[in-house]
């Protein structure tokens, strides 16, 4: 990462941020019963990069995910836009909100609507932000098709998920996400449904759209092997809690966290010395 980038204020920033999940106190339980999910977590996303959030299920990982694409509220702390606080935010403000921030899910096929054809799952956050009309939303979507290696587009305009395989549907994924030209993206295990001839070359679709559109990604994964190659700054979470953050090389080859060491020796063949 460059001076410049790191004197830049960041992209996403989040102070302080925790989330509870509570259970409400019924006939059978004398009070409300609270699971933390994740604790304190402070950190910074700097504009252009690709940050790594590194742990096993369970850590709290994809809460935060949830979070910054306001599919949840935190319980406490502060989530920061470009400098700008969004707890809480409602009506066109949210609207707003989420149309620079999107998401790939995990599983395409269940983030996928079957019965919308493709061209129907990408047009519509065009739609429901009345954004161009009837052919500039054609020649939009046409054009992410072939960003996204879906190619020729008019191939798949008409199709729908099932008939296409597990990588096509991703790719489908990452063009619904990208088709408003948001500032962050967040990827929740985006290969973690696909096997890995697939999985490498969604890595380096991810990597060129970065590249061309100049987009910042926050990158969820457990696999410490595909955040070192993606990312250009990891976070490892564990138990809700943030026990190191680093340049993702760097933190690999020279962990510091048992935790770390720990991720890395469970995973066969990649040893942290090398």
């Amino acid at each position: 990462m460059t001076e410049e980038q790191n004197r830049q204020t960041p992209i996403i920033e989040l102070n302080g941020v925790t989330k509870e999940y509570c259970l409400k106190q019924t006939f059978f339980s004398k009070g409300d019963a609270c699971v933390i999910a994740m604790n304190n977590i402070s950190l910074t996303i700097q504009k252009g990069e690709i940050f790594g959030l590194v742990g096993q299920s369970g850590s709290g990982k994809t809460t935060i995910g949830r979070l910054l694409v306001k599919l949840e509220e935190p319980t406490k702390g502060i989530i920061k836009l470009n400098g700008m606080p969004t707890n809480n935010l409602k009506g066109r403000s949210l609207k707003d909100y989420r149309s620079k921030v999107q998401m790939i899910f995990q599983d395409p096929y269940q983030s996928l609507n079957p019965h919308l054809s493709i061209a129907e799952t990408i047009i519509e956050p065009l739609v429901v932000n009345k954004i161009g009309n009837a052919l500039t939303r054609r020649e939009k979507v046409l054009e992410t098709l072939e960003i996204v290696g879906l190619s020729p587009g008019e191939d798949f305009f008409y199709r729908y998920p099932h008939q296409l395989s597990g990588g096509q549907r991703q790719r489908v994924a990452v063009a619904r996400a990208i088709i408003l030209d948001p500032d962050f993206i967040v990827a929740d295990e985006p290969t973690s449904m696909l096997d890995a001839t697939i999985a490498i070359q969604l890595f380096q679709l991810l990597l060129d759209i970065r590249k061309k559109f100049k987009m910042t990604f926050l990158f969820i994964t457990h696999n410490l092997a595909a955040a070192r190659y993606m990312c250009d700054r990891i976070a490892v979470i564990h138990n809700g809690v943030i026990v190191e953050t680093g340049i993702a090389d760097k933190v690999i080859k020279d962990p510091q966290h048992a935790y770390t060491k720990k991720l890395i020796l469970a995973q066969p063949g990649f040893n942290f010395k090398n």
